[in-house]
């Protein structure tokens, strides 16, 4: 049996795409939504995956480096395009490399840039 636990959070930031054609090239915000999904088999003895206090800090400790920034001035942004998808990447990774619970695996992020449109990375 596989279990899956999430959580949202939320950041403000701006960007702008480079080499895009159109209104995104040029300098604007956005109040971003973040889904960090976590998978595991087993749960602790209390019968959780990872309390979600607990996940909701390892997220926010990630997102703190791009709430109210200029995302194209943050690593890896300031060399790679600050697309959603990227973003997404980003935050895969970083969860990735924290000390989960043994057993306990990121499944999936997803991140809005607005109500309708989202990108999504998973293993």
């Amino acid at each position: 049996m596989n279990y899956y636990v999430y959580v949202e959070r939320k950041f403000s930031a701006a960007h702008a795409l480079r080499g895009y054609k159109g209104k995104c090239e040029r300098l604007h915000g956005h109040n971003w939504v973040v889904r960090v999904s976590l998978t595991g088999k087993k749960l602790d003895k209390t019968g959780m995956l990872l309390d979600f206090t607990e996940l909701r800090a390892l997220v926010d400790g990630v997102l703190a480096k791009l709430d109210h920034c200029y995302i194209n001035e943050v690593p890896p942004f300031d060399k790679q395009n600050p697309t959603a998808e990227l973003i997404a990447a980003h935050v895969f990774t970083e969860m990735k490399k924290l000390k989960l619970h043994k057993g306990v695996a990121v499944h999936q992020v997803r991140v809005w840039e607005s109500d309708a449109s989202c990108a999504i990375v998973t293993q």
